[in-house]
């Protein structure tokens, strides 16, 4: 049974990449950091960015289902890794309200998206259903069973996915954390 109407995955869907846009403009107005506050979270973001590149190197899109790599242990470490990057931005600009804000984009906008890609894999691939028995949505499982890597790291696919960018949005992100620590 799905959690969120359907038309409301659909709506948040569109508007996810939009609403990133105003977080930014919210996180920069908002953030306080300090040398501690960023020692405390680049951490945790890199390993967040990580684990993101670990994912999008394994994943072929609509073309295989990614059950290797870190898929083994959550079907969902894109957006795991998401909420990392996320956890230690906050961290980072020592802001409560921030973390707020965070959590509740993903409550309310990153979890229907799963829904819905959900929805998707479980029309084009046959084996989702069994896949998603054994792996859970987001908390990772690391007792998994260390099977053969069907989705083995790959670059081209790394950049195919285009990951890079999240790595430069964190770039630019920490470089403003910096300036703002400075200035």
């Amino acid at each position: 049974m799905n959690f969120f109407p359907k038309p409301y995955a659909d709506a948040v869907a569109r508007l996810r990449v939009p609403s990133g846009f105003l977080i930014v403009v919210v996180f920069g107005w908002f953030s306080r950091p300090t040398p501690e506050s960023m020692a405390i979270g680049i951490p945790i973001s890199l390993l967040g960015l990580a684990l993101r590149a670990w994912a999008a190197g394994c994943l072929a899109k609509n073309q295989q289902l990614a059950t290797g790599g870190p898929y083994r242990y959550t079907r969902n470490p894109l957006y795991v890794g998401t909420l990392l990057v996320a956890a230690g931005l906050a961290i980072a600009s020592r802001s409560p309200g921030l973390a707020v804000l965070f959590v509740a984009v993903f409550l309310l906008v990153y979890l229907p998206v799963i829904q819905n890609e959900e929805q998707h894999l479980r029309q084009i691939f046959a084996e989702y259903a069994g896949y998603a028995e054994r792996v859970p949505a987001l908390f990772p499982n690391f007792s998994a069973p260390h099977e053969n890597n069907p989705n083995p790291f790959r670059a081209a696919l790394y950049l195919k996915n285009q990951e890079y960018q999240a790595g430069l949005g964190f770039l630019a992100g920490m470089l403003f954390l910096l300036w703002k620590m400075l200035g």
